[in-house]
C-alpha cells in the first residue's frame, strides 16, 4: 500500500530498471527465483473524470478561478452573518455559473468515456493454450501473441513475428498516427518469420528485452532471444520491427506479433500530450480589470463601514428611539462589528465583480469559432477540406498578430515535387521527353529508339533507383501476397499499373523520373531489390539500411550487386555529402548546385562507395554491433555510420522544382499591408530559401538584402551583426532583408540576442535557412519574450515545425502532404497558406472587436448596476438597506442584459468582410490590444458611473421632495424607488448597446427589444401575483403602480435620453471631424450596397460616363485610389494596390484581393 502511494505522488516509479524483459506468449521461466514484472493493462483511458471524483474534481478545477472562488466567499459569508441581502442572489448565479460549466464539461467527458469503451470492447484475436481465441483489446497482456487481419489496426505495440508472406514482412500506413499515408515496410527477424501458425508459435521459445515505454515514435531499441535446439540466438530490435497501436494493416492477410506495450503505455497514448495552456492577450486584461474593479469593491465597502461608524458617532442615530439594541449588541466586540458590517457592504456591492462574465466569454468563444468552420472562403475544394478549430480560447488572438513565422515546404509551396535538371559528373542535363538531354543540346534522337547512356549516368540512375523507401502499389495489391515469385507482377503487369508511395515527394519525384528515362525500380521483397535498365531485370541484394536523421542529413543503402561486389549508394543535402567526397567532378558539381538553388529547384547531392571483401566485413561487424546495443544505441549508430559514409565517389546532383502555392505573393504582401512582419523559416539550402522569397514576394528586387551567413565564432558573428546594424543605419534605403543560416543563428541566439534583436527589428523581412525545428522554436521564443512582447503566429505543415507551432502564441497547421501532426498539435488548420489573409485581416478582427467590446460593456453595466446602490446608502444612513429587489439582483446578469450582448458578440461587424480584406490597413487599427487599452477602460468605466449617477438622481429629483406620483395621492415607497432606478438601467444599459451595434441582424432585434419586453413581462407577473413559496414579498404589486404613473414614465424618458443624448453627440461629432479609417471603410461599405450595380470599376472615368459616375467618383475619392480630375487620373509608377479595371469588384465575401498597377491607359 505504502509503495502504491508512494508511485501516485511520483516517487517511487513502477519500473525500477531501464529495460523490460516480455516472454513471448508468457512462457516464464520455471525456476522459482523469477518474480515476473507488472505490466499496465491494455486499457485506453482519454478521459478527466470518473463517476466518482466527477463532483469534488470538477468543482476544485472550476473554484480554481478566481472570479468562482470569490463569489463562493461571498455565498459562504451571506450565509454566516446578516447580511442585507439572501444568499440566493450570490448562490443562484454561481450555482448556474457552476453547473452550466459542469453539464458541458461532463458531457465532453461522457463522449470521451464512449469511444474509450468502444476501443477498449473491440474484438481481438490472441494466442492462448494452443489455439486462437476471441477476446476483447482490454485483456489484451504484455507478452500475449496477437493475430491481426489485413485493414485491421493494431490494438497494441506489437514486435512483429511472422506474416503470411514467405520473407515475413507486412506493409503498414501510419496516417492516424503521423498523417503519412505512404506504406511501409516492417520486418521480422528470420528466426520467428517462419512460425506461420498457431501450432509452431505455441512452441516458439524467445524473449524479447527492450527499453521502457516512451513517446518517440520512431525509436525503439531492442532484442530477441530464440532459443532454438538447445541454442540461442540473439538479433536486434528496431523501430522497423515494431507495429505501433492505431497503425493499420495493408496489403497483408494477417500478422503475428508480440504485445510489448500495452494501454496507456503504448506509443500512441504517450502521445496524448497536453499542450500548455495558451492565454489571449484579452485574459489577461480581463484579468487586470478584474482586480481593478476587486480595488474598487474594497474601497466602497471601507468607505462605506468607516461612514456609518462616523455617522453612528451621534447617539440619535447610533440608537434612534423606534430601532433599540439588544443587549447582546451592546455587549458585542466593537472589532467583530466592524468586521462584520464591512463583509455586509462587501455582499452588498459584490455584483460590481461581473460573475456571468466568464460564462459569456466561454460561449462567445465557443460559438464563435463555428464560424471559422463554416466560412465557405476557407474551404478547399480540390482536397475537400474545410478550415477547423482546434482551441476556440485564441480566436479574438488572430486579430493581434504583430509576426508571422512560416515555413517553406509545403506552406508557401505546394509541396509537389518535378524534376528538372540534375548533374552528372560535371555535365548538367534536363529531361526532355523522357530522355536525359545534355545542357545546349536538343532532343533529335527518333522516337522509340532506345537512348544511350554511358557508364557515370547510368550509374547515377541506378544510385537514384536503389536509394530510398519507395513503396510501390499495384491495381491488384494481393498480388505479392503468397509463396510465389515476390517480383511475379514484373511479367503480369505493365509498368502503369505501379503507383510509387514514399515518405519524402523529393524521393517520389526522383524514382519517377529515372523510370521514364529507362531505368524503373519494379519493387523489392524482403532484402531484394529489383530495377528495370530499359527493360533488363537487374536484382541488387540489400544488405543494411543507413535511415535518414536530421543531424546527418542523408540515407545511405548498402547493396550486393548482381555481380557479388558491395557498393554503397547516398544521397542527401550539399552540405552534408561533399565535404565526404574524395572523387568526381566535385567544384562543378557544387556549382551546378549553386545554379539550380538560384532557380528555386530543391536540391540533393548522390555518391557511392565500392566495399572491398575486407571492408565490407568490418563495416558488418560494426552496423551489428550498434544495432544490438541496449545502452547508447543511437550515440554508436552514429559512429558506425560516420565511419562508413566517407571517402564517396560523386555521381551527380538533382534539382527538383517545388511549386509555389495559389496567391502566396497577395497574402504576403495583404500582411505587410496589415503591419504583420513575415519570417520564413526553412531547412533548404540559402540559395533556394532566397530564391522562393524573391518569387513568392517575401523579399523584394528593390530591398537590401543583409547577408548573416557561415559565421564560425562569437567573435566573427558579434563582428558581423555590427557591420550589419551600421548598414542599417546608414543605408538611405526604405526596406531591408535579412538572411540568416542556422549555424550563425545558434552563434547569435548564445552570446548576442540584443544585438541580432535589433538587426531583426530594422528589417522588414526576415529568412533564416539550413535552421533544425528546435531553431524554429527558439527564434519564436526570442521574438516572444523581446521587451515589446508582440503576438506571433506560426504555420507549417510538417512534423518538424510542431515545436515552432506549440511555442507561438497562436499555431497554425496547414492540411498538407507532410502528415497531419503540425495540424493535430496546431491550434487553427487550414487547407492553404492563401486562408491565412482572410483568418486573420476579416475573422481575427471581427472576434477581437466583439470580444473586446463584451469585456467592457459587462464591467459598463455592472457599475451602472451596483453604484446606485452604493449612492443609496448616503440617504439610509449606510443601514445595508438594499436598494433592488433580490430577484432584480440575482437575474439582472443571468436574463434582462444576457443575451443582447451574447448576440452582439456573435454577430458584430464594424466593416464588411470584403472591405476588410481589401483594405489589410484596417487591421492596423485594432493591433497592440488598442480597443482594450486602460484609456478605453477608463472610458467605459467613467461612463458606467456616470449614468448610475444619472439613474440615482434623476429618479430622485422626481421622487425625492414629494413622492405622491398617483393621481389618488397614494404614496412610492423605497421598492418603488429601486425599481424605477432598476427599470431606467435595464433600458439605458440594452440601448447603449444598441448604440455600439453596427451590424444589425433579426437576432439582434429580437433580443434588444425582447430583453426589454421580457423584463416587463416578468415585472408584472413577479409583483402581480401572490407566489405562496416566497417567504415575503415586497415588491407585490409595486411595478403596476409605478406603471400607472404618468410621471414616472416621463421620467424614465427623460433619463434615458440624458443618459444617451451625449454618446449619441459625441459619435457624430467624432464621425464627421475626426473619422478614424475603420470609420471612413464603413461609409465606403454602406455606399458599396447601393452603387454596386453600376460601379464597374474603381478607376477614373473618362469617356461615356454613366449615370453613376457621381457615385462612382466618390466611391474612388473615398478608396484614395484616383485623384480628381477632368480629364485624367495620375497612376503612380509604383505598384499601388488596387483594383484594375479588368477586374470586378464583387460584393460578397469570396474574393482574395488583388494586386495591380493602375495603368494611366486605362484611367
Amino acid at each position: 500500500m505504502l509503495r502504491w502511494i508512494r508511485q501516485q505522488l511520483g516517487f517511487d516509479p513502477p519500473h525500477q530498471s531501464d529495460t523490460r524483459t516480455v516472454y513471448v506468449a508468457n512462457r516464464f521461466p520455471q525456476h522459482g527465483h523469477y518474480i515476473p514484472q507488472r505490466f499496465a493493462d491494455n486499457r485506453i483511458i482519454s478521459s478527466k473524470y470518473t463517476i466518482w471524483n466527477f463532483v469534488p474534481k470538477n468543482l476544485f478545477e472550476q473554484f480554481r478561478r478566481i472570479a468562482n472562488f470569490y463569489f463562493l466567499i461571498i455565498f459562504l459569508v451571506q450565509l454566516m452573518i446578516d447580511t442585507p441581502t439572501s444568499p440566493v442572489t450570490s448562490g443562484l448565479p454561481l450555482f448556474f455559473v457552476i453547473t452550466v460549466t459542469a453539464i458541458k464539461q461532463g458531457y465532453e467527458d461522457w463522449l470521451r468515456h464512449k469511444a474509450d469503451n468502444e476501443v477498449n470492447g473491440a474484438p481481438v484475436f490472441v494466442v492462448r493454450s494452443g489455439s486462437l481465441v476471441q477476446t476483447r483489446s482490454k485483456n489484451i497482456r504484455v507478452g500475449d501473441i496477437v493475430r491481426v487481419a489485413k485493414d485491421e489496426t493494431f490494438p497494441a505495440d506489437l514486435v512483429l513475428l511472422s506474416s503470411d508472406r514467405a520473407d515475413g514482412t507486412c506493409h503498414i500506413t501510419t496516417a492516424s498516427l503521423d498523417g503519412e499515408t505512404n506504406l511501409k515496410t516492417h520486418y521480422s527477424v528470420a528466426e520467428t518469420s517462419v512460425c506461420q501458425s498457431v501450432s509452431q508459435l505455441e512452441a516458439l521459445q524467445a524473449v524479447v528485452e527492450c527499453q521502457q515505454p516512451e513517446s518517440d515514435l520512431y525509436r525503439f531499441v531492442g532484442r530477441i532471444t530464440v532459443t532454438q535446439h538447445g541454442e540461442e540466438i540473439v538479433r536486434p530490435l528496431g523501430p522497423e520491427n515494431l507495429l505501433l497501436r492505431g497503425a493499420r494493416l495493408k496489403n497483408t492477410k494477417e500478422i503475428f506479433g508480440v504485445a510489448v506495450y500495452t494501454g496507456m503505455e503504448s506509443k500512441m497514448a504517450l502521445n496524448y500530450k497536453c499542450k500548455s495552456q495558451k492565454r489571449s492577450a484579452v485574459e489577461k486584461s480581463m484579468n487586470t480589470f478584474l482586480i481593478i474593479y476587486l480595488g474598487i469593491l474594497l474601497f466602497e465597502a471601507v468607505l462605506s463601514t468607516i461612514l456609518k461608524y462616523a455617522w453612528q458617532a451621534e447617539e440619535k442615530w447610533d440608537e434612534p428611539f423606534y430601532n433599540q439594541k439588544t443587549e447582546q449588541e451592546r455587549n458585542s466586540s466593537p472589532i467583530l462589528k466592524f468586521i462584520s458590517d464591512f463583509l455586509a457592504f462587501l455582499v452588498l456591492y459584490n455584483f460590481i465583480i461581473p460573475i456571468s462574465l466568464y460564462v459569456t466569454v466561454e460561449m462567445q468563444k465557443f460559438l464563435g469559432s463555428f464560424f471559422i468552420g463554416w466560412d465557405l472562403d476557407l474551404y478547399h475544394e480540390e482536397s475537400d477540406q474545410k478550415a477547423q478549430v482546434n482551441t476556440s480560447d485564441l480566436n479574438e488572438e488572430l486579430g493581434q498578430v504583430e509576426y508571422v513565422f512560416t515555413d517553406k515546404t509545403g506552406t508557401l509551396t505546394e509541396n509537389e515535387m518535378q524534376f528538372r535538371e540534375c548533374s552528372i559528373n560535371g555535365t548538367k542535363y534536363r529531361e526532355v521527353n523522357g530522355k536525359l538531354v545534355p545542357e545546349g543540346m536538343t532532343d533529335d534522337s527518333p522516337d522509340g529508339s532506345t537512348p544511350h547512356l554511358i557508364g557515370e549516368e547510368l550509374l547515377f540512375l541506378k544510385a537514384v533507383s536503389l536509394c530510398h523507401t519507395v513503396q510501390i502499389s499495384y491495381d491488384q495489391p494481393d498480388c505479392l501476397v503468397g509463396g510465389g515469385d515476390p517480383f511475379s507482377h514484373a511479367n503480369g503487369f505493365s509498368s502503369s499499373h505501379m503507383e510509387y508511395y514514399a515518405s519524402s515527394p523529393d524521393e517520389k519525384a526522383l524514382v519517377e523520373a529515372a523510370k521514364r528515362i529507362g531505368v524503373a525500380f519494379t519493387g523489392s521483397s524482403g532484402e531484394t531489390m529489383e530495377i528495370k535498365t530499359f527493360g533488363k531485370s537487374e536484382r541488387y541484394k540489400l544488405l543494411h539500411v543507413l535511415e535518414f536523421d536530421a543531424d546527418r542529413r542523408r540515407m545511405s543503402v548498402i547493396l550486393q550487386t548482381p555481380s557479388g561486389g558491395k557498393v554503397l549508394f547516398t544521397k542527401g543535402a550539399e552540405s552534408a555529402i561533399l565535404p565526404f567526397t574524395t572523387s568526381g567532378e566535385i567544384e562543378k558539381t557544387r556549382l551546378h548546385v549553386d545554379e539550380f538553388a538560384l532557380k528555386g529547384l530543391r536540391t540533393l547531392v548522390v555518391a557511392c562507395r565500392h566495399f572491398s571483401p575486407e571492408e565490407y566485413i568490418d563495416v558488418d561487424r560494426r552496423l551489428n554491433a550498434a544495432r544490438t546495443a541496449l545502452q547508447q544505441r543511437e550515440e554508436r549508430l552514429q559512429e558506425a555510420f560516420s565511419y562508413i559514409e566517407r571517402d564517396l565517389q560523386l555521381l551527380g546532383a538533382t534539382g527538383v522544382e517545388d511549386k509555389l502555392q495559389d496567391k502566396v505573393q497577395e497574402t504576403i504582401e495583404a500582411l505587410r499591408l496589415a503591419g504583420i512582419k513575415v519570417w520564413v523559416l526553412t531547412g533548404d539550402k540559402h540559395e533556394t530559401a532566397v530564391s522562393v522569397s524573391l518569387s513568392c514576394g517575401h523579399f523584394h528586387r528593390t530591398m537590401n538584402i543583409l547577408e548573416l551567413l557561415q559565421q564560425r565564432s562569437d567573435n566573427e558573428c558579434a563582428e558581423q551583426l555590427r557591420r550589419l546594424a551600421r548598414r542599417i543605419k546608414e543605408d538611405h534605403v526604405i526596406q531591408h532583408g535579412l538572411v540568416v543560416d542556422g549555424a550563425s543563428l545558434s552563434l547569435a541566439l548564445r552570446e548576442h540576442e540584443k544585438l541580432f534583436m535589433e538587426v531583426c527589428k530594422n528589417c522588414s523581412a526576415v529568412l533564416c535557412c539550413r535552421m533544425a525545428p528546435l531553431q524554429k522554436a527558439k527564434v519564436v521564443r526570442l521574438l516572444k519574450t523581446s521587451p515589446e512582447k508582440p503576438i506571433t503566429l506560426a504555420i507549417g505543415d510538417g512534423a518538424n515545425d510542431v515545436s515552432m507551432i506549440q511555442e507561438a502564441h497562436v499555431g497554425i497547421g496547414i492540411m498538407g502532404k507532410e502528415g497531419r501532426q503540425a495540424v493535430r498539435n496546431s491550434d487553427y488548420a487550414i487547407a492553404r497558406f492563401k486562408f491565412l489573409a482572410k483568418l486573420l485581416l476579416v475573422h481575427g478582427h471581427f472576434y477581437y472587436i466583439r470580444i473586446a467590446t463584451l469585456v467592457q460593456y459587462f464591467f459598463y453595466k455592472n457599475v451602472c448596476f451596483i453604484t446606485p446602490q452604493f449612492l443609496y446608502q448616503f440617504f439610509c444612513l449606510f443601514s445595508q438597506q438594499t436598494l433592488y429587489d433580490s430577484v432584480y439582483l440575482t437575474l439582472y446578469n443571468i436574463c434582462f442584459t444576457s443575451l443582447p450582448i451574447l448576440v452582439y458578440s456573435l454577430f458584430e461587424q464594424l466593416v464588411h468582410p470584403h472591405v476588410l480584406q481589401n483594405k489589410p490597413g484596417l487591421y492596423r487599427d485594432i493591433s497592440k490590444n488598442s480597443l482594450l487599452s486602460f484609456r478605453t477602460f477608463l472610458y467605459w468605466t467613467l461612463l458606467g458611473f456616470c449614468h448610475a449617477f444619472v439613474f440615482f438622481f434623476g429618479s430622485y429629483i422626481l421622487m425625492g421632495e414629494d413622492t405622491t406620483l398617483m393621481g389618488n395621492g397614494q404614496m412610492f415607497g423605497n421598492w418603488t424607488f429601486g425599481t424605477l432606478v432598476f427599470t431606467v438601467m435595464v433600458i439605458t444599459v440594452t440601448l447603449k448597446l444598441a448604440l455600439e451595434t453596427n451590424f444589425w441582424t433579426w437576432m439582434n432585434h429580437f433580443v434588444t427589444w425582447g430583453s426589454i419586453a421580457f423584463y416587463f413581462i416578468f415585472s408584472l407577473f413577479y409583483g402581480g401575483i401572490i407566489w405562496p413559496f416566497l417567504h415575503t414579498q415586497d415588491m407585490y404589486f409595486v411595478f403596476v403602480q409605478l406603471l400607472s404613473s404618468g410621471s414616472a414614465w416621463f421620467a424614465i424618458i427623460i433619463i434615458v435620453i440624458t443618459c444617451l443624448f451625449p454618446d449619441v453627440v459625441k459619435k457624430v461629432f467624432y464621425r464627421h471631424l475626426q473619422p478614424t479609417s475603420t470609420q471612413k471603410s464603413q461609409s465606403l461599405s454602406a455606399s458599396q450596397a447601393q452603387a454596386l450595380s453600376c460601379v464597374e470599376s474603381l478607376c477614373c472615368y473618362q469617356h461615356g460616363q454613366s449615370g453613376c459616375s457621381r457615385l462612382a467618383r466618390f466611391l474612388e475619392q473615398m478608396t484614395g485610389q484616383c485623384q480628381t480630375s477632368a480629364n485624367h487620373c495620375h497612376a503612380s509608377s509604383r505598384s499601388n494596390r488596387s483594383w484594375s479595371d479588368t477586374e470586378n469588384f464583387y460584393s460578397n465575401d469570396r474574393s482574395i484581393l488583388t494586386l495591380s498597377p493602375i495603368e494611366a491607359t486605362h484611367c
